[in-house]
């Protein structure tokens, strides 16, 4: 089932790079009185994820923080180290907490998952964006296939 506008967040922990290493975040550490906007992309790297996606957020933050975001947070289903390496190789500094989704899990438990596996691939989350307010989702944006609207940081600042 996927996740729907007013539902909570399912629990889960996600893989960050921190500079003592790996760590683990949990949702509830992520989400837990903040405003979060948790982007996902279905893979570090690929075209329009690196191009458009998450340089849009990134671009954005300021704007995102000045209507009370907290944090964004881009997860795709990657190791951390592909995560962390992302995004060092886009410049996202502070503006993006990088969230490793190793084994799919957290895209399973919001009913996002993607069948990849005839791109070589395998089981990736599909592109959307969702606005988390104390854990709960209030905007859910999932892109069409082959879409890149909806899910876009203008389209979440107007969300917002």
């Amino acid at each position: 089932m996927t996740i729907s506008a007013g539902e909570k967040m399912p629990s889960g922990a996600f893989s960050t790079m921190t500079e003592a290493g790996p760590s683990a975040i949990s949702t509830d550490d992520l989400f837990s009185g903040k405003k979060v906007v948790l982007v996902s992309v279905p893979g570090a790297f690929t075209p329009t994820c690196s191009m458009n996606h998450l340089p849009g957020f990134v671009d954005q933050a300021d704007a995102l923080r000045g209507k009370d975001v907290d944090t964004v947070a881009c997860m795709a289903v990657n190791d951390v180290f592909v995560m962390d390496a992302w995004g060092k190789d886009r410049g996202v500094g502070d503006n993006v907490m990088m969230l490793a989704d190793g084994n799919g899990d957290y895209a399973k438990a919001l009913g996002l998952e993607l069948d990849a596996s005839g791109f070589g691939m395998g089981t990736r989350s599909q592109r959307f964006a969702i606005i988390v307010d104390d854990g709960v989702a209030t905007h859910v944006a999932v892109e069409a296939p082959g879409q890149f609207e909806v899910s876009k940081a203008e389209a979440i600042l107007q969300a917002l």
